[in-house]
């Protein structure tokens, strides 16, 4: 029987180039030493029929892009030092929404302190907009570094945008989270100048970035609670017949920073987060919900090969 690229998902075909390319040390970046300094570098690609929301404005379309590759730098603590864009667009597409796509890059750029240095053009049956974040960092903060009853902890809220994917309106908090994600670079810097033991940034999901994270003998233990999930946010969904908690655990895209962070450093800390759990050594990534009941998460997340929002 032919194993298709969709049996084994996206993070197997990266573990499985990584395993081949000796010469790269990679986490949520790759890290080059360079200059006395760790070059941070990442790219990620987008296509519009499937990372792009329909109502999406082609100048978020364009900020987007950068997005989500200074959020990989924002999991590393990194400060940006440039930006490479790679464009390839339908040859009909109206020259005026190619322009908005570019000037929502621009902005980006601006936005972040991050320099547009160069990139490459060409032509697709679709959309599709791959960028490239270099950053640069003495220490860099890694995904498992951590240790036995570190606090968990995050930037933000989660599921914002996973919510506002399944609404039809424009101006609410969830819609707009969904359309304008912005990365939490200001914030990566500061977990890391804190002395955060581990990080990474919350594209996929909490629990699938929660099971990232995971090493052997280590457990994660989070709590309902302290997620801070509102009550609208659970009016909302449950008028839409989802559940909310699979919302908030299993869809991302809110570009917000999972770490841990000892007791002793949290007081460290110059920005606000919500501790929501701790390191233990149960070897699962469970939690304890509002009833008091405990189960293990499921490891699953938005997955490229198997269909996404």
């Amino acid at each position: 029987m032919t194993i298709k690229v969709s049996d084994i998902g996206e993070k197997e075909l990266v573990k499985y180039i990584i395993s081949r390319a000796s010469d790269i040390t990679a986490d949520d970046c790759a890290i080059t030493s360079f200059d006395g300094e760790n070059l941070i570098s990442t790219c990620d690609m987008l296509i519009r029929s499937r990372h792009f929301p329909e109502n999406m404005s082609f100048f978020d379309m364009g900020f987007k892009a950068v997005t989500v590759n200074v959020s990989d730098l924002a999991a590393m603590g990194a400060e940006p030092v440039g930006f490479l864009l790679s464009i390839a667009v339908p040859k009909d597409l109206p020259v005026d929404d190619f322009k908005q796509i570019i000037s929502g890059v621009l902005s980006a750029c601006s936005f972040y302190s991050i320099p547009l240095i160069g990139g490459d053009t060409n032509e697709a049956s679709e959309i599709i907009i791959s960028g490239t974040a270099l950053g640069s960092t003495k220490k860099p903060l890694l995904k498992n570094t951590y240790e036995m009853d570190d606090l968990i902890c995050i930037t933000g809220d989660i599921g914002l945008a996973a919510l506002g994917f399944n609404l039809n309106a424009s101006d609410d908090i969830y819609t707009q989270r969904a359309l304008k994600p912005k990365a939490r670079i200001t914030e990566g810097i500061s977990i890391k100048n804190a002395g955060a033991s581990s990080a990474t940034d919350i594209t996929d999901g909490l629990a699938s970035e929660l099971y990232e994270m995971k090493k052997d003998g280590f457990g994660f233990m989070i709590h309902e609670e302290m997620l801070g999930i509102s009550d609208d946010y659970i009016h909302t969904a449950d008028k839409l017949n989802l559940n909310y908690l699979d919302l908030a655990l299993h869809t991302g895209e809110d570009f917000e920073l999972v770490f841990t962070i000892s007791k002793e450093n949290l007081k460290n800390l110059d920005i606000d987060c919500k501790v929501i759990g701790r390191v233990t050594d149960s070897d699962k990534v469970e939690i304890t919900l509002k009833n008091g009941s405990v189960r293990q998460i499921e490891n699953r997340g938005y997955e490229h090969y198997a269909g996404g929002q």
